[in-house]
């Protein structure tokens, strides 16, 4: 496997709970679908993608000067001593007003001037919110709290005149219950630094009413940015770091003698960023939140610099080309992202306004082996297969054990998914089943015994399970038209079960008919005795009917756009049969919506097996 991805995982696997619902009967599908599609070629393995080069990521040069300042400031000499030591330190105070380019959502700004934080389509009482560090949040909430988020929503929402009052007085509560920098939720890493740039981007909103509170924000502001200096490399991962050294760099450049600063947050920003993504441009926690969250504050970063009158290091550029290609990748036919690593189906113009605001123009990245999404386009159709271990624990957010996971679109209609949304919970999203959703069973790939394909563990970790992923992409004929072949494995089930999970998939050149194998084989030379229950779970989009054919070996389903599909399992596939049950897909606002399942489901033999299927439309 010398190409594939490897991570080391620790801790033993464990499985949610499955709903069950009786099956919908549905004639005429006893007979097999045909595929058509000619004998197949060895599959050859990926060639390597664009590779990041370090001296991308090096600091901005520098003179002797700027060099001896950026040592000194590291050390803990003063930014006043060094900028000017000849004078009394400034006064505090902004010295340029910021203006991004990335709005915020209007809903959710639109709920806070009712009255309202609007968090995952959970409606939290602002009046009933304690700001405390301690308070008992949930993790959104507090993110949205503790981390001023909510500032870009409200600033797009109503001119700033309209709705600068809730701002301050919002600030006012804030400053009253975190009068000093301390410890708790409201002090991480992440959220002082999401905070510190809200603040400093969005300071029009805060600094306009009565001088006593422009004094205490300014002063907060300054005690913020000291905060960072000393603790940012303290970071609970990579993401909390980047916030943080971009906010120490925001507030060099618009804070008073803010050179010294200015010129230790970049070296280390850059640093942070190298350990953050990929050669490909990923993030190492493979999240689509995350991406979108450091596409988002570089972009905040990048207005900063516009502000003061300075051009951003190429470094930052550079990041930013290399960061939106791979979020691209994940768009569904809806062009909303598809629900991977504990993320929603984010929505199409929340990412729009995203990547509108990077300024980036780029295709959807396809082979992408490090971030470990394989896309496919065909027609009006879009495949996306998770062909990569885990993040590794030290990367985790909300780690998901989904690989060789798919999802399939067919336009603007989403036909298999995964449920999603284990981040989002704590919102609308119950916090009970975070832990169900981040399983294999909660995503549309192979489930033996079940037990996950790695071990899901509390506050967003992982363990062991998946260490290695072969992919192989080929390129086939098929009528005359190229189709392309993913064929991926992985040995997840190897050292509890003595089997390797091997997943082939090939999309119809027109886009109507994905085909595919799932494959069961030895690990060793020779495979143990018995058999094992298995469930191979393909998630359905919201709105589809689906009904089962009296054999049980086949399914129709009933789109919303009108269209008609079928599903059916091979002539080989043994005694495997197709069971309808509940399901949940969690939607681009958050929000939980009930869906169905088809699982091919049976006894294996322990020594492997084979299950072909072939999911067509008929209509």
């Amino acid at each position: 496997m010398s190409r594939g991805a490897r991570t080391l995982l620790r801790e033993e696997a464990g499985a949610p709970e499955q709903a069950t619902a009786p099956a919908l009967p549905l004639k005429g599908l006893a007979e097999p679908l045909v595929d058509d599609t000619p004998p197949l070629p060895e599959a050859i393995p990926l060639e390597p993608a664009r590779a990041l080069v370090l001296a991308d990521l090096q600091p901005p040069r520098a003179g002797p000067i700027d060099s001896m300042l950026r040592w000194a400031y590291r050390l803990g000499v003063p930014g006043p001593v060094l900028a000017a030591p000849l004078r009394k330190p400034a006064a505090p105070r902004l010295l340029a007003t910021v203006a991004t380019p990335l709005g915020g959502e209007r809903a959710a700004g639109m709920a806070l001037r009712a009255g309202q934080f609007l968090v995952h389509g959970l409606k939290v009482p602002a009046d009933k919110v304690d700001f405390a560090s301690s308070a008992p949040l949930t993790p959104p909430v507090q993110r949205v709290v503790q981390g001023f988020t909510w500032l870009r929503d409200l600033a797009a929402c109503a001119p700033r005149e309209d709705c600068a009052g809730i701002a301050e007085k919002l600030l006012a509560r804030w400053l009253k219950a975190n009068p000093v920098p301390g410890k708790g939720p409201a002090w991480t890493v992440e959220h002082t630094g999401l905070r510190l740039l809200a603040w400093l981007v969005h300071a029009p909103f805060l600094l306009g009413g009565e001088a006593k509170l422009r004094g205490e924000a300014l002063a907060a502001m300054e005690a913020s940015a000291r905060y960072l200096d000393r603790q940012v490399a303290r970071a609970e991962d990579g993401l909390g770091q980047v916030a943080g050294w971009c906010a120490i760099v925001a507030a060099g450049l618009l804070l008073p003698d803010g050179r010294p600063r200015r010129l230790f947050g970049e070296a280390g920003l850059l640093r942070a960023l190298g350990e953050l993504v990929a050669d490909d441009g990923g993030v190492l926690s493979r999240s689509p939140l995350a991406q979108m969250e450091a596409i988002a504050l570089l972009v905040d970063l990048r207005a900063c610099y516009d502000a003061a009158g300075r051009e951003p290091p190429q470094a930052l550029e550079t990041m930013l080309g290399l960061l939106v290609p791979p979020l691209l990748a994940l768009r569904m036919g809806d062009r909303g992202l598809g629900s991977w690593q504990g993320a929603g189906a984010t929505s199409a113009a929340r990412v729009d306004t995203l990547i509108a605001a990077s300024g980036i123009r780029a295709r959807p990245g396809k082979d992408s082996r490090h971030w470990g999404y394989q896309r496919v386009d065909a027609g009006k159709a879009t495949l996306v297969l998770d062909a990569a271990p885990p993040p590794r624990s030290r990367h985790a957010r909300y780690g998901c054990a989904s690989t060789l996971a798919f999802e399939l679109s067919h336009g603007e209609q989403r036909i298999v998914v995964n449920c999603g949304g284990a981040e989002l919970a704590g919102g609308l999203v119950p916090v009970r089943i975070e832990q169900g959703l981040r399983g294999s069973a909660a995503h549309s790939t192979l489930v033996l015994d079940e037990a996950n394909s790695t071990a899901v563990l509390i506050k967003g970790q992982i363990g062991k399970g998946v260490e290695e992923v072969d992919i192989a992409r080929t390129t086939v004929k098929q009528k005359g038209r190229d189709a392309v072949r993913l064929e991926a494995s992985h040995n997840g089930y190897a050292a509890r079960y003595g089997l390797i999970h091997r997943r082939t998939l090939l999309l119809g050149a027109d886009g109507s008919g994905l085909s595919g194998e799932d494959v069961l084989e030895p690990s060793g030379r020779q495979g143990k005795r018995g058999k094992i229950a298995f469930a191979i779970r393909f998630h359905l989009g919201v709105g589809i009917d689906v009904g089962l054919s009296d054999d049980r070996r086949g399914a129709g389903l009933a789109l919303p756009d009108g269209s008609y599909w079928q599903f059916r399992l091979g002539g080989d596939s043994g005694e495997a049969h197709i069971a309808i049950e509940d399901s949940l897909w969690v939607d681009g606002q958050g929000r939980p919506r009930a869906t169905k399942q088809l699982v091919v489901e049976g006894l294996t033999s322990r020594s492997g097996g084979r299950f072909p299927w072939l999911l067509k439309r008929m209509g």
